[in-house]
């Protein structure tokens, strides 16, 4: 499994022929558009910057588009979202809006992408079903989702292998990821890319990553 970040919320999960999208971003956005070919994209939040469905549809490539709460299984990918709130990017008069958390089986690994979460705990439907986490996406930008401290709290509570960053490259407030990383007490460790096996989460406890775009 490879896992690269193209900013924002959005990062790509290549595993053999297939490739994932979590929150690709669309055209008239805060970050340019994604642009790759992808055969599943989840989107957290119907918002410019996490709903660019169309924007993977590239080459051969026709994505599955999974918007919202539900089970699901598609190319032997099994995916699970489950509703939470979100308050990035409200219109003007709104109060909240849906974010999907979605916890990913893939490998003989769990992924959790939280969206933009604004809840600072799951709900209990998400805490029965997800079990173990191998990898965890945490928002930690602030304004309209987790603050870095909140964000490090809900990550250290979920006691996952590795926890990865997001929504502080191109959105979030200034110096969000710093933040973060001292609330974690922790300069992390930082790729361009993260290869990943099953073997390479052995030792792994909370380990932060920050994958770069």
């Amino acid at each position: 499994m490879v896992i690269t970040h193209h900013g924002g919320q959005c990062f790509k999960v290549t595993f053999g022929d297939l490739t994932l999208v979590f929150d690709p971003v669309n055209k008239g956005a805060t970050l340019p558009a994604t642009r790759f070919g992808s055969d599943i994209a989840l989107v957290s939040r119907n918002h410019l910057d996490m709903n660019g469905v169309s924007e993977v549809a590239y080459g051969d490539k026709v994505p599955f588009a999974i918007t919202g709460p539900g089970e699901y299984e598609r190319q032997g990918v099994v995916i699970q979202g489950f509703s939470s709130k979100s308050n990035y990017g409200l219109a003007k008069g709104q109060a909240e809006a849906l974010n999907t958390i979605y916890s990913v089986d893939l490998e003989d690994m769990t992924l959790v992408h939280l969206g933009a979460l604004a809840d600072t705990e799951l709900s209990k439907d998400a805490r029965e079903s997800i079990d173990e986490i191998d990898v965890l996406f945490v928002p930690v930008g602030g304004n309209g989702v987790l603050t870095p401290d909140e964000a490090h709290k809900l990550a250290v509570s979920l006691e996952p292998k590795i926890i990865i960053p997001m929504h502080w490259s191109g959105m979030g407030e200034p110096k969000a990821l710093e933040a973060f990383l001292k609330s974690a007490g922790t300069a992390g460790e930082r790729v361009d890319k993260l290869t990943l096996k099953k073997k390479d989460l052995v030792g792994r406890d909370g380990s932060i990553l920050v994958v770069t775009s």
